[in-house]
């Protein structure tokens, strides 16, 4: 005897075979190398346009930037006026890593461990973008830049 609950409808399975090659297309048009440009893109402008706030002209430190750390951001064990450089620089020389796709597993490690810095002692109740950054940093340490980056063209892993 049959039952009627594996017996599938025309409908139904127009429907899931609709859904299917909709699936298959979506995996043919969106590969690795797009997910990892995107993710690469994406991270590398958050904090880019972070930094261009920390300076002006190329890379000159401002005096806000200074202020910010030493009374908004007050992180233990590194001076302010350190940290005011090393975040400046660093949100200049990663993303512009990420987007050449040129040794992006270490920069986006270092952006990693600078969203956890951001997490643990800036910002910590704005965990759900600090985890969206994470997100697309993880999948680029774990897979790279894929075949659109400098890494791919000089044989980096």
């Amino acid at each position: 005897m049959n039952n009627p609950t594996l017996i599938r409808t025309g409908e139904a399975s127009r429907r899931d075979s609709l859904w299917s090659r909709g699936a298959g297309l979506a995996e043919r048009l969106i590969g690795d190398s797009l997910l990892a440009l995107v993710a690469r893109v994406a991270v590398a402008a958050i904090f880019f346009l972070s930094g261009r706030t920390k300076v002006s002209g190329f890379l000159t430190i401002k005096d806000g930037t200074y202020v910010l750390f030493q009374e908004e951001y007050r992180l233990p064990l590194v001076p302010p006026d350190i940290a005011a450089h090393l975040a400046a620089y660093a949100e200049h020389l990663f993303p512009l890593l990420l987007v050449l796709g040129l040794f992006t597993r270490g920069a986006a490690l270092a952006l990693l461990g600078m969203t956890a810095v951001i997490e643990i002692f800036v910002y910590p109740d704005a965990w759900p973008t600090h985890l969206s950054w994470a997100g697309l940093l993880l999948l680029l340490v774990a897979r790279g830049g894929g075949a659109w980056s400098l890494d791919r063209r000089f044989g980096i892993r």
